[in-house]
């Protein structure tokens, strides 16, 4: 069995640029989002960047970050 790889670094004398690091989305009580799967939503409940719960109208869900899948409107 290998071992995992561990992230690969970036060396400054590389010709080739350093991957882009995700920008943190960040949301707050009320807002309306949009997800991919669940559709329109509004945040009722935030856990400190871990994990939001989001009412979409016919069901609540807990989204766990990272938020790859919603968008705020």
């Amino acid at each position: 069995m290998t071992k995992p790889s561990a992230p690969r670094r970036h060396l400054p004398t590389s010709p080739f640029k350093a991957p882009v690091a995700p920008v943190a989305k960040h949301f707050a009580l009320g807002d309306r989002v949009s997800h991919d799967q669940f559709g329109l939503g509004t945040i009722v409940g935030v856990e400190d960047g871990v994990a939001m719960l989001v009412d979409f109208g016919a069901r609540q869900a807990r989204i766990v970050s990272p938020y790859t899948r919603m968008d705020k409107l």
